[in-house]
């Protein structure tokens, strides 16, 4: 399996809100590895679940009608958290929902892509 060259999709800073990145291009027929650093949490029962939405122009996402994409919630500074998705449209973003009494998470989120 080949790895293409990491990409950051969410730049490392601290967020106490929900919120996305931008849309972002998929390459056709490849899955999608997302690695997601969290150098930092704070507050009373923190709380970070991250998922993958999918669009097929660009501007209008949504999230399986199934199980969506996601990660398990983060709790508490980790690492790393790496997961795999198969490409389901041809952009997507990333959403955080953060929540707990005055949560805070510093976090970065790179994707890679593997044929």
């Amino acid at each position: 399996m080949a790895f293409g060259d990491a990409v950051i999709v969410v730049a490392s800073a601290a967020r106490t809100t929900t919120g996305n990145s931008a849309a972002l291009v998929c390459e056709k027929g490849l899955n999608l590895n997302l690695l997601v650093e969290v150098t930092a949490a704070s507050g009373t029962t923190p709380s970070l679940a991250l998922t993958v939405e999918w669009s097929m122009d660009g501007t209008n996402f949504g999230a399986l009608d199934t199980a969506p994409d996601g990660f398990t919630a983060i709790t508490a500074a980790t690492v790393r958290v790496v997961k795999q998705f198969p490409v389901r449209a041809p952009f997507f973003r990333v959403v955080w929902t953060i929540t707990g009494t005055t949560p805070s998470f510093t976090f970065q989120a790179s994707r890679y892509v593997t044929a």
